[in-house]
């Protein structure tokens, strides 16, 4: 039997202008560039992390930059919105205001399984929504980036609940329950509130029932979701509950940073990455994410690789 898994690890999306969206996710939503990387499938490419003050687990929402790729197209059989954890409902207000001061696209306070949230969208059409923490429990939120331009109190300190919208709901949610030991706590309108670990906003996936027009994949849309497990051990397990099922999956691939295994359900790419190592082995704390960092295997390529990426200046310290 495989380990439980312990909550939300990571969101991968895709963005056509990796200085743009650098800009929007430290200038605006006040997260830290914890790492600007290259994508190991693709080293032509950059991979950068967005996350806590320290790049803690369940905190970071990472990016492809591709920007030679036609834009997606939202629809069903996709990740559709990615969650976002802020300490109470101040802080949504607070965001609210944010928002409106540079120009971004939101949709008003609302309420959502009982809880307020605040969807919005990045200028590409990237959805998100941020969650109130008020009277939350469960996974453990991060630490709020010390030196970013949003109050403490107020900024952004996690991720929060996942959304998944597809056409072939039903076997999408025996999947969740039966192979990644998820456990439903609220159906509402074809729309199910699943929890895994802990639970609560760090440890949630909303799953929608939606048979209209599918979405399309490219810039502006979600690459990926990864959830949280404890170590090497723990992914050997999951790959041999795969084996056991016969779901197909990449094998255990170390990325430097954690360890990571990968499966499609339907067309949903679920990844199980390791808390472990973390971010802070090859940079010190203060000034994490401010140059370019490669794992030491592709570090013999490096003048190679800033020869084919696109520069652009990370400095905040």
């Amino acid at each position: 039997m495989a380990t439980e898994l312990l909550g939300i690890h990571h969101v991968t999306a895709m963005t056509d202008n990796a200085m743009r969206n650098y800009e929007f996710f430290t200038e605006v939503l006040g997260m830290r560039l914890v790492k600007k990387t290259v994508n190991q499938d693709d080293i032509h490419t950059y991979h950068t992390f967005f996350a806590d003050d320290v790049g803690s687990p369940g905190t970071d929402m990472t990016f492809f930059d591709f920007p030679n790729n036609p834009k997606g197209a939202p629809g069903t059989n996709s990740i559709s919105r990615t969650g976002l954890r802020v300490p109470d409902d101040a802080a949504l207000e607070y965001y609210k205001e944010r928002f409106e001061e540079f120009g971004v696209k939101h949709e008003g306070i609302q309420e959502l399984f009982g809880k307020k949230v605040l969807p919005f969208e990045e200028s590409d059409g990237q959805r998100y929504q941020l969650f109130s923490d008020e009277n939350n429990t469960g996974v453990a939120p991060g630490k709020p980036w010390k030196n970013g331009p949003v109050p403490e109190d107020k900024a952004i300190y996690g991720l929060g609940p996942v959304e998944i919208t597809v056409s072939y709901y039903e076997d999408f949610k025996k999947v969740l329950t039966d192979i990644f030991g998820m456990k439903p706590v609220i159906e509402e309108q074809e729309v199910t509130l699943f929890e895994v670990g802990e639970g609560g906003n760090g440890g949630q996936v909303i799953l929608r029932n939606d048979a209209t027009t599918a979405g399309r994949q490219g810039y502006g849309q979600v690459h990926h979701v990864s959830f949280r497990v404890k170590d090497h051990d723990a992914i050997k397990e999951w790959e041999a509950k795969y084996d056991e099922v016969g779901m197909g999956h990449s094998g255990n691939v170390d990325r430097f940073y954690f360890e990571a295994l990968y499966t499609r359900v339907g067309h949903i790419l679920i990844e199980v990455s390791t808390d472990g190592p973390g971010f802070m082995d090859d940079e010190p704390y203060e000034t994490l994410g401010e140059s370019l960092a490669l794992p030491p295997f592709l570090e013999p390529k490096r003048e190679y690789i800033e020869a084919q990426i696109r520069p652009f200046d990370t400095k905040r310290s």
